[in-house]
């Protein structure tokens, strides 16, 4: 089957979102599917206001239809509301193609935190840009009922995954740091509640592990931390393994795909019970969940690592993938029958 994945948000950014498209895409090709990306690298683009490292496609509508036309996707999924997810939900509505989409960031939640817009009013926009979709697929059951709280209708499971052979436990003298270490990993910017994290009162040390447009006064402001940037492949697994206790301070991720890759390293993950995190964790299990973020991670600390491994081991890119593929529809099909195409994707 020829599938088409568009979505804005891609490398050189580094973000849940980019692992979770990158790894679905290899694992769609290992199924024998053809793949082809839509991405903001194909396009003249400018720099996202107060995030420079997402791009923002330029006019991107003909030449999103001339690829959309050339390779006649027999599926195609929209994967972020950006200027290419908006350009390609254009073509498919103004030309009949049925098509998917996915739920990956509460941006209501993200805008608000800069700027004084309603969340009402970004959901009720979310609502149009998904609406036009046969399904819109979501990580967790939690933002499953948010969202159909909220009026959507047509939403769709799409578990996350972690690989197992690259998260790993590795040797906690990786990090020559006072015990215990607290790590938070992940991009450094204000939705993502890293003061929290920051201002939380431990006894040992933490480590921030990523990078952002908040870094620079964070690190002004609490310079006992250690900063140490983005790391990427087998370094990133070392420097999370090492640690004793994964601390996920966000508010607003709809998954947090570090939760399980810290579970993979089996280190247990202490975060607020909030969506994401409680249908991600296993409290007193594979973490800690509670409203006091600094007890949350005192209490991960006494958790047995073999029961994050155990976890993250129920969750191979694989079988995420395989769920993505039985929710994808057929860009052709009559509208009675476009949302049942499973059969003829395991044919394929």
């Amino acid at each position: 089957m020829r599938i088409m994945i568009v979505t804005d948000a891609w490398h050189p950014q580094t973000n849940g979102v980019v692992a979770t498209l990158a790894h679905t895409a290899a694992w769609l090709e290992r199924f024998g599917h053809e793949v082809r990306m839509i991405t903001p690298g194909d396009f003249l683009s400018v720099a996202c206001p107060t995030y420079p490292e997402i791009r923002l496609s330029v006019l991107p509508y003909r030449a999103t239809a001339r690829k959309i036309r050339s390779f006649r996707p027999q599926a195609l999924h929209i994967a972020t509301e950006g200027p290419l997810g908006l350009a390609a939900r254009r073509y498919c509505v103004r030309h009949g193609l049925h098509f998917t989409t996915s739920y990956h960031t509460r941006f209501p939640q993200y805008l608000r935190a800069r700027l004084p817009i309603p969340p009402a009013l970004s959901y009720r926009a979310l609502r149009w840009f998904h609406g036009a979709a046969v399904r819109c697929m979501v990580s967790t059951p939690s933002v499953r009922e948010e969202l159909k709280a909220r009026g959507f209708v047509n939403l769709a499971a799409w578990q996350r995954g972690v690989d197992t052979e690259l998260f790993k436990p590795h040797d906690k003298r990786f990090l020559a740091l006072p015990r215990p270490v607290a790590a938070y990993v992940g991009r450094v910017a204000v939705e993502k509640n890293v003061e929290a994290f920051l201002a939380m009162p431990w006894p040992g040390s933490k480590i921030v592990i990523g990078d952002g447009p908040a870094r620079a006064a964070l690190q002004a402001q609490f310079r006992e931390a250690h900063f140490v940037g983005f790391r990427f492949g087998e370094d990133l697994a070392k420097h999370l393994a090492a640690a004793d206790v994964m601390v996920f301070p966000s508010r607003t991720d709809t998954f947090g795909l570090v939760n399980l890759e810290s579970m993979a390293c089996g280190v247990p993950v202490a975060a607020y019970p909030v969506s994401g995190p409680i249908d991600v964790i296993e409290d007193g299990v594979t973490g800690a969940l509670d409203d006091d973020l600094a007890r949350a991670a005192l209490r991960a600390l006494t958790l047995d690592p073999r029961a994050c491994l155990e976890r993250a081991q129920r969750s191979g890119w694989d079988v995420c993938s395989r769920e993505f593929e039985s929710n994808l529809v057929d860009c052709g099909a009559p509208a009675a029958t476009a949302a049942s195409v499973a059969g003829s994707v395991g044919r394929s």
